[in-house]
């Protein structure tokens, strides 16, 4: 079985997730920017990774456009993002992403990454910063948001090749 593992990666965490599959299948490895110009027909399995933004995962759409063409493979997605896998925000997020019917074939998985503010885009980081701003101005913050601010407010990385393990049981099923 041919397999590729395709990533978009702001900061790294996606990409490093992306080369431990890619590493563990002996499988073929693009950045999206590449693999959106391939022809990707001889692949069996065709593994996606997007960072997480506001429950949204970043090229998803550019994925979802060609699962009709691949209907006939094994499909996988995993996003990589900030919060710890024990987070429900990541279950309700992956579902609001893959509960469309032509999409029912895709298998997802989420990732735990972190931040890195020293390789983030100006823009992503001062939304950040505004952010964690706004956080600490509210008045009667919950234990969560406390700890949400501290967790956010510098650049951290819980990602652990673990994670991939779920991925790789798929792909063997």
């Amino acid at each position: 079985m041919k397999t590729v593992v395709i990533y978009h990666s702001q900061t790294g965490f996606t990409k490093r997730y992306a080369q431990w599959i890619a590493e563990a299948t002996e499988a073929d490895c693009f950045d999206y920017s590449i693999a959106k110009k391939k022809n990707l027909d001889s692949y069996d399995n065709i593994i996606f990774g997007g960072w997480a933004f506001a429950g949204g995962i970043s090229k998803l759409n550019w994925f979802k456009s060609n699962v009709e063409k691949w209907l006939k493979k094994r499909l996988i997605v995993f996003c990589v993002g900030a919060s710890p896998i024990e987070n429900p925000d990541v279950a309700l997020a992956l579902k609001q992403n893959f509960d469309k019917p032509e999409l029912k074939n895709v298998h997802a998985f989420y990732c735990p990454g972190g931040l890195n503010y020293e390789k983030m885009p100006t823009p992503s980081k001062l939304m950040m910063k505004l952010f964690i701003k706004t956080l600490k101005k509210k008045k009667d913050k919950t234990e969560e948001e406390e700890t949400m601010i501290k967790m956010i407010s510098s650049s951290y990385d819980i990602s652990d090749k673990k994670y991939i393990e779920p991925i790789l049981e798929c792909l063997n099923k």
